[in-house]
């Protein structure tokens, strides 16, 4: 992250073009172009500068986040995987978890758990770990979540077993890790949410 307002006027772009301006034509490009390759491209430089904290304010003013939340409901997996991961960069900060929270955020979240892309996967799990506040946690740590968080701890992926046993220990209690282990079988599925497959191996 950069440290100064300098630091962040230095990136700008070399023509002179002000920083929400830059925002605003990205914006502007992901709606209005067809392409699909164009709108991956351009939604993935807007989860680039969702990163930093210096971006919020002209995020916020061009409704950034309702795009991200948008995406998280196409069909392209691409597209996906750059919506969850700009919402990912934004939900630590407590005015942008408020404004996810309150668009129904955590379904639309929830729902990524079964995307086959492993980094939209991680992106979720993330992102419900930065949206648990006091008045979230239970919608969080539904049953059905739960569960798949149990699941994942035994996935073949290293980062999304991890990742799953983090949030089973950080953020659900004894009595929900032990009735979700005990309602799993190897033939049983998650209720409410389709398990991704596992990762395909990489062909040597």
């Amino acid at each position: 992250m950069f440290g100064s307002r300098e630091r962040l006027e230095a990136r700008t772009p070399v023509d002179g073009i002000g920083r929400l301006q830059h925002l605003q034509n990205l914006v502007t490009e992901f709606q209005q172009t067809q392409d699909d390759g164009c709108r991956e491209q351009v939604l993935a430089n807007l989860a680039n500068f969702a990163y930093d904290p210096l971006n919020y304010e002209h995020i916020r003013q061009l409704n950034v986040m309702d795009l991200f939340l948008d995406t998280l409901s196409e069909p392209s997996e691409k597209l996906v995987e750059f919506g969850i991961g700009g919402l990912c960069n934004l939900a630590l900060d407590k005015e942008n978890k408020a404004h996810i929270l309150a668009n129904d955020g955590v379904s639309l979240v929830k729902d990524c758990l079964s995307s086959p892309n492993e980094e939209t996967v991680l992106s979720a799990i993330t992102t419900l770990m930065y949206l648990m506040t006091p008045a979230s946690k239970e919608e969080i740590t539904a049953p059905s979540i739960v569960e798949c968080m149990q699941r994942f701890t035994g996935s073949s992926s290293k980062r999304t077993s991890n990742l799953a046993n983090v949030f089973l220990q950080d953020y659900c209690t004894p009595d929900q890790r032990l009735k979700a282990q005990s309602l799993l079988s190897p033939t049983s599925s998650v209720v409410g949410i389709p398990l991704p497959p596992e990762p395909q191996q990489e062909p040597r």
